[in-house]
């Protein structure tokens, strides 16, 4: 079955930045943090110290993966310029997302650049409190006067704008917030990532983010639902609570709502791109019309 990811990393320089501090790349795969952190970040085969386009075309392939979208984020660090180049080079195969940081003075001028002068379609921001703009700064209100107008210049553009939330406890975790944002923007298609970050003890709660979120203009990928709802080394493919919470999220908004991805490298290091790839093939139930739009139409509607 041929696929979308949509929702993968590439890094040609690793400078991320959160709570943590810095990171920097250490040699072996390993990430290091200026707090004294270093663990996996790129699995055996993808590379030393980054994570090349060639690389994930490598394993694209191997896996029916046709294409893929390609996200920031802080554990690597702004990648805008390395996606400046892929959407030149790749402008069939990859869906490259620009980011900038809204505390910056003079931000809009180079987010406005993005879309105008390198043809970005797509933005994303990691505005997680655990790993993300609230981690680095002060929460603030998504849907304030700072992140209104990015909104509204995705929304201009009629381009897609990504965000990854954290956890249900966390101050980024602002649903209404983006349901406000959607509402005020219709020409923008809103993405909120790993399904709002399943949890049990949040249950009732996810299930009424979703109802609120079940818009026309608001869309859900599924990366690293694995990597939540199952954690572990070694994983516990094929996913059973993973694929419980896809079908549970699929009755409450339909099919067209969500959109496979792995989340890789990093959710690559605790299981391989392969079974990230096929767990929703496996005995869960999911009709072939299901899988054609998880794993392909819905991402080829929102971002290609």
């Amino acid at each position: 079955m041929k696929k979308i990811d949509a929702h993968l990393h590439l890094a040609k320089v690793i400078a991320g930045y959160c709570a943590r501090g810095e990171s920097r790349a250490a040699g072996d795969g390993l990430i290091a943090w200026a707090n004294g952190d270093v663990y996996p970040l790129l699995p055996k085969g993808y590379g030393d110290r980054e994570f090349l386009a060639e690389t994930a075309l490598e394993i694209m392939k191997r896996n029916e993966v046709e294409k893929a979208v390609l996200m920031e984020g802080s554990l690597y660090g702004f990648q805008n310029r390395y996606y400046e180049e892929l959407l030149k080079a790749y402008p069939d195969t990859f869906a490259p997302a620009c980011s900038v940081d809204p505390f910056m003075r003079g931000h809009m001028d180079t987010f406005q650049r993005f879309f105008d002068e390198a043809g970005f379609h797509v933005a994303k921001f990691e505005v997680s409190t655990g790993g993300g703009l609230m981690g680095a700064n002060d929460p603030f209100v998504l849907d304030g006067p700072r992140f209104s107008e990015i909104a509204k210049a995705v929304n201009d553009h009629k381009g897609v704008l990504v965000l990854d939330l954290g956890d249900p406890d966390m101050d980024s975790h602002q649903t209404m917030a983006v349901m406000r944002l959607a509402d005020k923007n219709p020409d923008l298609k809103l993405v909120c990532c790993h399904l709002l970050a399943p949890h049990e003890a949040y249950h009732r709660v996810w299930r009424a983010e979703l109802e609120i979120l079940n818009m026309p203009n608001v869309y859900f990928d599924i990366s690293s639902v694995p990597k939540i709802t199952e954690p572990g080394e070694g994983g516990h493919y094929p996913y059973h609570t993973a694929a419980a919470w896809v079908r549970e999220a699929i009755e409450i908004c339909g099919t067209d709502k969500f959109m496979w991805g792995t989340d890789a490298p990093y959710a690559a290091t605790q299981d391989s791109y392969e079974h990230l790839a096929e767990y929703l093939t496996e005995d869960h139930g999911f009709t072939k019309e299901e899988l054609q739009k998880l794993y392909y139409d819905n991402a080829q509607h929102v971002y290609f």
